[in-house]
């Protein structure tokens, strides 16, 4: 006999409604947002407000891509709209799973010329999987490229693909030139601003559902914290109502449940926080005074707590080793040194960040930190030296796992966009690698879309080789797929390096006579110490090199009265292309000012050899 469906919850307020932004990367959702605050009257007509206003932190400032998800709130009509702006990037999923869990629906921003890329699939995807209703927004409509049709295809194309219902099918498109806050229904004409947006999202996205009558559910899916107030949770109140001074039950992820009182309330409105006395179903509200509050608990009903079921994340995929500075510089430049400050940190950014997990090695100096991606890494690390850190990272691996005896590994979906003469070069820089391709696209534009698979250890080190092969003119995007059975070897970097033999200060005169050797990475002037990588041998073995070398003076002329000697310009590394660069045997040391290379054994005689490494 077939079990009666449970009955849908009652609307808990018609004059609300929670939505998500999702795309992408660099397909407009921040700048979208941007125009939705202003033509909703949150800014004063002459106010100074930056571009990009939701890119609060200086990372995503200077990258331009978004990091982590932040919420605000519009006022159209009689309604109150929750806005969550959520990154494109996959290494950064963990957000979208999170933000995901408080929405009612989903605005999908595809890039009119580009059509959805790997991260489409990845935000879609996720937002299918809860039922979301998507409203399609096609934006970039002005671009000399734009193709909305084709782009309109290709999305629906990728509904199918996901199998969407037939109900999620149904979805409204509006046209959109984000920079200029406009939008329309019709691709050809677009309209004077961005009010046929706020019309689809009071149409088509439902409002939130929930009983207040029933017992408090409260879902924490983001951290702040207030120097006054301590850890701030944000969430979505599924049931039930909560006020100032109640007694509420905290549902651990272990089982536990504790019980503690709401000190604080707030809601969003506009970029601020304002105070409110109580918060009901269907709210977005923010809650202080709990002290230990983390990710995927419920705030529940102190008298009947309930939890409810804690937020499922993607498994990260790719590891690195971060360790104290060992390096002879050590603690000069850095105000965190020890491995006390550094496990401290990573245990704050878990609170925070559940899309990482941190285990600890053999050693006490090391702990193996495990993330979706290099990117989502590299942010931390960059994020943890601007903080005052110093320490040392390994280079990437990948986290394999065993399945019927088999050992699998991570593979990614890889989508390339190239000019068309670059194209041989990048197949087969991705075939080396293990990469198959799946698909190749030729629109008659001059470029070429190329997509493949290839295991997510093939990816490591290719972005940096991948920019240099097509001179800076292809895109390269990537998301995590499945995983599949070991690939087999993959070759490392085809060159060795220059190591410093000997401490010191880096002379002209030295780097002058090393450049026919291979690429230097230090300037004159620079402080190196022995076993520091000071640029790339053109050969494949390693080569212990003199880089502090000085022009002796002799009978007939002074160590001063050099000839003009022409250098070229340092390859300066960042940190990405530091940690692609690296070798199993080499560290990437990172302070608050540098950024070196070196060897893991810096002392010559006690580095093995080639012959005894293998």
């Amino acid at each position: 006999m077939p079990t009666a469906r449970k009955p849908a919850p009652p609307v808990a307020n018609p004059r609300r409604r929670n939505v998500a932004i999702v795309a992408h990367v660099d397909h407009g959702k921040t700048t979208l947002v941007d125009a939705m605050l202003w033509q909703s009257g949150v800014f004063r007509s002459n106010e100074k407000v930056a571009e990009r206003v939701m890119d609060s932190n200086d990372l995503e400032r200077e990258r331009g891509i978004t990091i982590l998800a932040k919420n605000t709130a519009v006022h159209y009509q009689d309604c109150l709209i929750n806005i969550v702006d959520t990154p494109g990037h996959a290494d950064f999923g963990g957000e979208v799973e999170r933000t995901l869990s408080m929405v009612d629906g989903v605005l999908l921003l595809v890039d009119a010329s580009e059509g959805p890329l790997p991260q489409t699939r990845f935000v879609l995807r996720k937002a299918l999987e809860r039922r979301l209703p998507p409203i399609v927004v096609i934006n970039k409509i002005d671009r000399q490229d734009a193709r909305p049709q084709a782009v309109l295809n290709e999305v629906y194309d990728l509904f199918i693909d996901l199998d969407a219902s037939d109900e999620l099918m149904e979805f409204p498109v509006l046209y959109t030139n984000a920079r200029a806050g406009t939008s329309s229904l019709d691709a050809a004409a677009q309209g004077p601003d961005l009010r046929p947006l706020f019309e689809a999202i009071l149409r088509h996205v439902p409002p939130p559902r929930g009983d207040l009558a029933a017992g408090l559910q409260m879902l924490v899916a983001n951290l702040d914290a207030s120097d006054y107030l301590g850890r701030i949770a944000v969430g979505r109140v599924f049931n039930g109502r909560v006020r100032i001074g109640d007694e509420v039950a905290v549902c651990k992820l272990d089982g536990r449940v504790e019980r503690t009182r709401v000190t604080k309330l707030y809601a969003f409105d506009g970029l601020k926080r304002v105070d409110i006395e109580e918060a009901g179903a269907g709210d977005i509200a923010c809650l202080a005074g709990i002290a230990d509050i983390t990710i995927g608990e419920t705030i529940a009903d102190a008298e009947a707590p309930q939890p409810i079921t804690p937020i499922a994340v993607d498994e990260p995929t790719v590891s690195m080793i971060f360790g104290v500075n060992t390096a002879p510089m050590a603690g000069r430049e850095g105000q965190y040194v020890t491995s006390r400050s550094l496990r401290d940190r990573l245990a704050k950014e878990l609170l925070g960040n559940v899309s990482i997990r941190v285990e600890d090695t053999e050693s006490p100096e090391q702990v193996r930190v495990i993330g979706r991606g290099e990117l989502q890494l590299s942010i931390l690390i960059e994020m943890m030296r601007r903080e005052g850190f110093e320490l040392q990272v390994s280079r990437p691996d990948i986290v394999t796992r065993e399945a019927d005896g088999q050992r699998m590994e991570p593979a990614e979906d890889l989508v390339i966009d190239v000019p068309e003469e670059f194209q041989g070069v990048v197949i087969a820089q991705v075939g080396t690698r293990r990469g198959t391709m799946t698909r190749m696209v030729n629109n008659g534009s001059g470029r070429v879309r190329l997509e493949f698979r290839i295991p997510t250890r093939g990816l490591i080190g290719l972005r940096s080789q991948f920019l240099t092969d097509t001179r800076g003119t292809g895109i390269m995007n990537h998301v995590f797929a499945g995983w599949e059975p070991w690939h087999g070897p993959i070759p490392a970097r085809a060159t060795g390096a220059l190591v410093a033999d000997r401490p010191g200060t880096a002379t002209a005169y030295a780097i002058y006579n090393l450049q026919e050797r291979g690429e230097i990475f230090i300037a004159p002037g620079a402080a190196v110490y022995e076993g520091m990588i000071v640029g790339e041998n053109a050969r494949s073995n390693d080569m212990d090199v003199n880089v502090t070398k000085e022009k002796k003076q002799t009978n007939m002329r002074a160590s001063t009265a050099d000839e003009a000697i022409r250098l070229v310009p340092p390859r300066v590394l960042g940190l990405e292309q530091a940690i692609e660069f690296i070798k199993d045997d080499e560290l990437v040391e990172v302070t608050p000012s540098t950024i070196r290379l070196r060897k893991k054994v810096l002392a010559a005689n006690q580095r093995p050899k080639p012959w005894q490494a293998e």
